[in-house]
């Protein structure tokens, strides 16, 4: 089979500039050495309009690690979708309507990405300066209210059932992050930052521990399973739904990891603790997902960052601005969508993303 490489002599080319093109040729079964690394070098600024082509392979994925060049393919770039948000947030994808939906935190609205003809519309507004979202099993959209405080679901005919605004009868601080289980039942993050002033919220005094919540899907019945981390932020099953991962972006700044035992968590624990390889500062991740591979997909610095099963970061995604939040969407569910700061970004990888939205 031919590749792209057999029309370039390797004597024109420098060993490194060799190397750091080959990562998408490894889908032609051309081998790399196991410790192969990229050399990340200084990030470039380039042309998002889409009207300069740029040379394949894209050299914002960028493999740490062996295991990450299998995602990396050859011939695909990151785009930029939209421009414009405050404070982009909460991707979720809806397969029958083809569109993905987030939030505008600040701005107090949502909006919604249609993949026919790459356009954007306002989807809500006012949100209750809405943050994560997700869909159910369903198809219905769950969305997580800085503003009210609350958890709610939006119905076919168009009203809003509240899933959770409190716990034994005191006000949550401000849900952060939903996602949901075959079981039906909805977990979700209440860390403090939409109570922390008027910008992504309103100011309140926080009431509750920091802490991670079940809402059973027969009784609707509100239980906290733990509080044993610093700040919940975001939160992803494992593919088989038997690890709960969540985000911690308090002062201890990792990933936690707990095994799921029916409607409680045991076993809790550190799962990775991040840096950021540009410059070996220590970062955390916000929103996250995995890939049907067990794989983690962080919104972390320099935009996205993934971790194997084992805690390993593998490879990252190189964006100009601060990711939040990142889904698996599209026909096939191998596109990874990013919002950051203020844009909305798409890549293709090689892999697909594990649960539903």
């Amino acid at each position: 089979m031919k590749t792209p490489i057999d029309d370039i002599s390797p004597g024109l080319l420098k060993r490194r500039e060799f190397l750091r093109s080959s990562v998408g040729f490894a889908v032609a079964g051309l081998a790399l050495p196991t410790a192969f690394a990229q050399d990340l070098g200084p990030y470039q600024e380039r042309d998002w309009s889409g009207n300069s082509p740029l040379r394949y392979p894209d050299p914002d994925l960028i493999a740490l690690d062996n295991r990450f060049r299998r995602y990396i393919l050859f011939n695909t770039p990151i785009r930029r979708h939209h421009v414009g948000t405050l404070w982009a947030e909460g991707p979720a994808w809806n397969g029958v309507g083809r569109y993905l939906v987030w939030s505008d935190i600040p701005s107090n609205q949502q909006l919604r990405w249609i993949e026919d003809d790459d356009r954007v519309t306002v989807f809500r507004d006012p949100a209750g300066n809405s943050n994560g979202n997700t869909f159910d099993f369903q198809g219905r959209q769950l969305s997580c209210e800085h503003g009210n405080r609350r958890v709610v679901r939006y119905e076919y005919d168009g009203t809003t059932t509240v899933i959770a605004d409190s716990f034994e009868g005191t006000a949550l601080n401000s849900p952060n992050d939903v996602v949901v289980h075959p079981d039906g039942s909805i977990w979700f993050t209440d860390p403090p930052y939409g109570i922390r002033g008027n910008y992504e919220g309103n100011a309140a005094e926080q009431e509750l521990p920091l802490s991670v919540y079940r809402v059973d899907g027969n009784s609707g019945r509100i239980a906290r399973v733990t509080d044993d981390i610093d700040a919940p932020n975001g939160l992803c099953f494992s593919p088989d739904y038997s690890l709960l991962y969540v985000a911690n972006t308090g002062a201890g700044r990792d990933i936690r990891v707990w095994d799921v035992d029916g409607e409680r968590l045991r076993n809790g624990r550190v799962f990775t603790e991040l840096t950021n390889p540009e410059d070996g500062s220590r970062t955390s991740a916000d929103g996250i997902r995995c890939d049907v591979d067990g794989n983690v997909w962080c919104g972390a610095r320099p935009g996205v960052q993934v971790v194997a099963p084992d805690g390993d970061s593998i490879g990252i995604i190189r964006l100009p601005e601060v990711c939040a939040n990142v889904c698996f969407g599209g026909e096939k569910r191998n596109r990874l969508f990013m919002t950051a700061s203020q844009s909305l970004y798409s890549v293709y990888v090689g892999v697909r993303g594990a649960g539903i939205a």
